[in-house]
């Protein structure tokens, strides 16, 4: 590992399991615990440090100066970027879907701020980018540029993910986690014993190709993952009263903090189907949180 990722790991807090207790849990006797990962950093949470980590490391031992990616306008892995390069002193580039508001989001700000570079580009622009997965493949990259698909979803990053199923110290029937590219599943995935189901949650809207995205990305063939898309709130940042709702009330009830585009939306989701029986007595399941709570300030409804 290359020294300077060495030092900033060591500045990470543990991300410890929590257990959820609450009545519905009790009446469908099924238990409930959340993989804090929300704990790591304050910025670098969750599964953006995961995925980061071997691709950063790797980028630093090539003699890598600048970091290019892509995301949205409310992107956890663009905001956890900016901040790493910074504190890295690597530049940093993200090209950002759509034309740019009259008013950047809190996120744009913080990247700027960070010194990222925001380079606007055309949706249709934007989905050509996507497939350009390896970080030497975007065209036009010059000497000391390191590429970073969306959502850091290359292979590099699926190890950073497989270290957190090592942390887990307890037996579990279910892992749980949100999705947006994939990336975090398919570590998972590729980390947990086989007989221990993955489910996804979908945060995007008409998100079926992300079953392709995900086999992609795993190391071999596995039938015990799968990819829910019913708890997406409208699309991808976007929420509604329901969901706040639910999102108060299990803050107020834990005080653990979410936020609503991924983790709360999974959570819902976990909760719905419990209700609905779709999990059996007995069953331990465990909900990674993802970190992003920046993700908590103004977003689209």
């Amino acid at each position: 590992m290359h020294p300077e990722l060495l030092k900033l790991e060591k500045t990470l807090s543990p991300s410890i399991l929590t257990k959820v207790n609450d009545a519905v849990l009790d009446k469908y006797q099924v238990e409930l615990w959340l993989k804090r990962d929300d704990l790591l950093h304050p910025i670098i949470s969750g599964n953006k440090w995961r995925k980061l980590k071997y691709s950063l490391n790797h980028a630093l031992n090539s003699g890598a100066h600048t970091l290019i990616s892509m995301g949205g306008a409310y992107s956890n892995h663009l905001h956890a970027l900016a901040y790493t390069g910074k504190l890295l002193g690597l530049k940093t580039i993200g090209l950002i879907r759509g034309e740019p508001a009259a008013t950047l989001t809190p996120s744009l700000l913080d990247m700027q701020a960070w010194g990222m570079e925001l380079r606007f580009v055309s949706r249709s622009d934007y989905r050509l980018l996507r497939q350009y997965k390896q970080w030497d493949a975007l065209p036009d990259l010059t000497a000391g540029q390191y590429w970073l698909p969306e959502g850091g979803a290359q292979t590099l990053a699926l190890q950073g993910v497989a270290e957190l199923v090592q942390e887990i110290d307890i037996s579990y029937d279910t892992l749980c986690v949100a999705c947006g590219t994939g990336a975090t599943l398919a570590g998972l995935v590729n980390a947990v014993p086989d007989n221990v189901s993955l489910l996804g949650f979908a945060a995007l809207k008409n998100a079926g190709f992300l079953m392709a995205d995900v086999n992609a990305l795993l190391a071999r063939p596995r039938a015990n993952w799968a990819i829910n898309l019913d708890y997406h709130f409208g699309g991808f940042a976007k929420t509604n009263a329901e969901l706040l709702a639910f999102m108060a009330d299990f803050e107020a009830r834990t005080q653990i903090p979410l936020e609503p585009v991924y983790t709360a939306k999974m959570l819902y989701g976990v909760y719905d189907l419990i209700q609905k029986q779709m999990f059996q007595p007995k069953q331990r399941i465990i909900a990674l949180h993802t970190g992003g709570l920046q993700g908590k300030r103004p977003i689209k409804r």
